[in-house]
């Protein structure tokens, strides 16, 4: 496996992020869910998005949707090793009175973008958002959304599929987290369903950092483009 870890000037890498989901309990039946987006999420706040804490409310900054909203732990751990959110809200997680739910809440969560968890949602949110963007003349802004493998089941997945291939939606990316929970579209799997509607898809290990890297930043003018992480087989 390769890895890249930056230390930042908050003092936390990437072999921080284990540490820091350490200190988050209550949700284990979800940290499949969690643990299997870690490294997608570290190469793309680290080297891919541009969004920081400052920049959090800028009408430039690189928009991130997890859909992937049920496993939540990773995507706190790595807000708080990038300064999003304060180290110390992460033991209260799931708390009563925290702002750290097994669902983030972009009104408590520093840097979401969208409140998440209900599977379906954020794909068809990030074509509405790619969209919006391109009607107000912002061409430089990125979207991405992180959605699971059998989050696919869903209609609205495949509907905004359709729609954002023949709409030449290159300002959109979607990462799939392919853990084997389920398939499509054989021969090719998931990236062949993408494929057909026009999309860019490439397919990676989605523990191989450097994989990842060059797959999130290849060109893909006029087209929206997909990257599927395949990553350890779920096993509960």
């Amino acid at each position: 496996m390769t890895t890249t870890t930056t230390t930042v000037e908050r003092g936390y890498g990437y072999a921080d992020l284990p540490g820091l989901m350490g200190l988050m309990s209550g949700d284990e039946k979800h940290g499949p869910a969690a643990t299997s987006t870690l490294d997608a999420l570290w190469v793309l706040y680290d080297r891919v998005l541009r969004v920081t804490p400052e920049r959090a409310d800028d009408p430039e900054r690189d928009r991130f949707l997890l859909s992937k909203g049920h496993g939540p732990m990773a995507y706190y751990a790595l807000l708080a090793a990038k300064g999003f959110v304060p180290v110390d809200w992460l033991p209260g997680f799931g708390s009563y009175d925290s702002p750290l739910g097994h669902h983030p809440d972009r009104v408590l969560v520093p840097g979401a973008e969208i409140g998440s968890g209900s599977l379906g949602h954020g794909l068809p949110i990030a074509v509405g958002t790619a969209l919006g963007l391109r009607a107000q003349g912002l061409h430089d802004p990125r979207v991405w959304a992180l959605v699971g493998d059998a989050e696919l089941d869903e209609g609205s997945n495949h509907e905004a599929i359709a729609y954002a291939g023949p709409a030449g939606l290159d300002q959109l990316h979607t990462v799939v987290i392919d853990n084997s929970s389920a398939s499509y579209a054989l021969p090719g799997g998931i990236a062949a369903r993408f494929e057909a509607a026009g999309w860019s898809a490439e397919t990676v290990d989605g523990r191989d950092h450097d994989a990842l890297y060059a797959a999130f930043t290849a060109p893909h003018p006029g087209r929206p483009r997909v990257v599927v992480a395949q990553v350890e087989p779920k096993t509960a």
